[in-house]
């Protein structure tokens, strides 16, 4: 169909011709990231997502991976680095993305020892947000984060399937904490879109107070 300025246009599509009905599009992912009830399903994956992460930072400083990371100058990260810039080279490399190889020979490498300590404490940071339900939405992007430079440097395992969790967390952050401790906090603190009562308290006392000048021209 062509319009009057010769445009080519495309005419709308009814509701009776939609493959879903329009009433029903979202139906589902509203129920599943803004209601009550799913809160229950997200309460189980946030914590058994939770123990995991919190597990992975706890072998890290404590457990049997300490001497790699939190001890040992990092030597678990430097050589989780430098095997990524090697799979880099190959043909076939499990690395794909030559910018990202750079990124680990040259900061990551360099600077294994505090990354090691960063990656133990943010691991242990996740695990225990995701687990009260404190701040999940953030914790859960923080995660996939997490998750994102494992793959990127070539390692899979679990890593896709908690890559999945987390995203699902993130985009149920309305939610997810809703029986934890982000049915008080956010309340209190507020959201990217809201600003709570404690936040709004804060940030009134720290307004500039407006001076009243006289008007120009204007005498008592």
């Amino acid at each position: 169909m062509w319009g009057v300025s010769g445009v080519k246009t495309v005419p709308a599509v009814a509701d009776g011709d939609a493959v879903v009905p329009r009433n029903e599009q979202l139906r589902v992912a509203d129920w599943l990231f803004r209601s009550n009830y799913a809160g229950l399903i997200w309460l189980v994956v946030r914590v058994w997502l939770g123990f995991q992460w919190l597990n992975a930072g706890y072998q890290k400083i404590w457990g049997s991976e300490r001497m790699l990371f939190w001890y040992g100058g990092g030597g678990g990260v430097y050589g989780f680095a430098s095997g990524g810039v090697a799979a880099n080279r190959t043909p076939m490399g499990a690395v794909g993305y030559g910018w990202w190889a750079a990124f680990l020979h040259n900061f990551v490498m360099p600077n294994a020892s505090w990354i090691a300590k960063l990656v133990a404490i943010s691991e242990c940071a996740v695990g225990i947000g995701l687990i009260l339900g404190l701040f999940t939405g953030f914790a859960a992007f923080v995660a996939v984060s997490l998750n994102f430079t494992y793959m990127m440097t070539g390692t899979a395992g679990v890593n896709p399937l908690y890559a999945l969790a987390g995203v699902l967390l993130a985009l149920a952050w309305r939610n997810a904490g809703l029986f934890g401790a982000d049915r008080y906090v956010l309340k209190a603190v507020g959201t990217p879109f809201h600003a709570g009562p404690l936040l709004r308290r804060v940030t009134y006392h720290r307004r500039p107070r407006l001076v009243e000048r006289p008007l120009a021209g204007v005498t008592d």
